[in-house]
């Protein structure tokens, strides 16, 4: 999560001055813009006119990739902070263009027993795999998106896998100060 922008300073600003807008409904306004394009998204995913791309995004809209799907599985990898090895988050695409995560693979069992505390045992990979572990997620609590957001920084080094396309370095492709990335399902026509 990263930190709020803190106190108003520098030029043009008073600290302590009241804004001419009420935040609330400024948060309000946001969120309905927000929902409306998330909702839109999910019908343009879901019309069945075209072929289905995986999208990464910047914050403000920029296209930094489009990967088209050849099925319904997709992965994300990125080095965990804490364990400093790879792990993978695999998704499977729904039938109205939202995503779950049905795996997670690592280099390590710690980050699957501990970082990500899988009800199950994790399991060697099988012959192949990026990742030596394997393991399902917690069914209790399902991961289901219609828009993922990520940080794509050099630490992370975030990776979209999409099977039969060459792997995309996104975190080499984000070129702002704000590593924030829109990971979603879009149909092409």
């Amino acid at each position: 999560m990263l930190p709020g922008a803190g106190v108003p300073s520098g030029p043009g600003s008073a600290q302590g001055a009241r804004r001419p807008w009420n935040r609330p409904l400024l948060l309000v306004a946001l969120l309905v813009v927000t929902t409306a394009l998330a909702g839109g998204a999910l019908a343009v995913a879901a019309s069945g006119n075209g072929e289905q791309s995986v999208t990464v995004r910047t914050a403000n809209g920029e296209l930094i990739a489009r990967v088209p799907l050849r099925g319904d599985r997709f992965a994300v990898s990125y080095r965990n902070s804490v364990y400093g090895t790879f792990a993978e988050e695999r998704y499977r695409v729904e039938p109205d263009g939202r995503f779950e995560l049905v795996e997670i693979a690592a280099d390590q069992t710690a980050v699957l027993e501990e970082y990500y505390a899988v009800p199950g045992a994790p399991r060697p990979a099988p012959d192949g795999d990026r990742r030596a572990y394997v393991a399902d997620p917690d069914p209790d609590r399902p991961a289901v998106f219609g828009v993922l957001n990520i940080a794509a920084t050099d630490l992370g080094e975030r990776t979209l896998w999409v099977p039969g396309s060459p792997p995309v370095p996104v975190w080499q492709r984000v070129v702002s100060e704000n590593p924030t990335v829109l990971l979603e399902i879009e149909e092409t026509t």
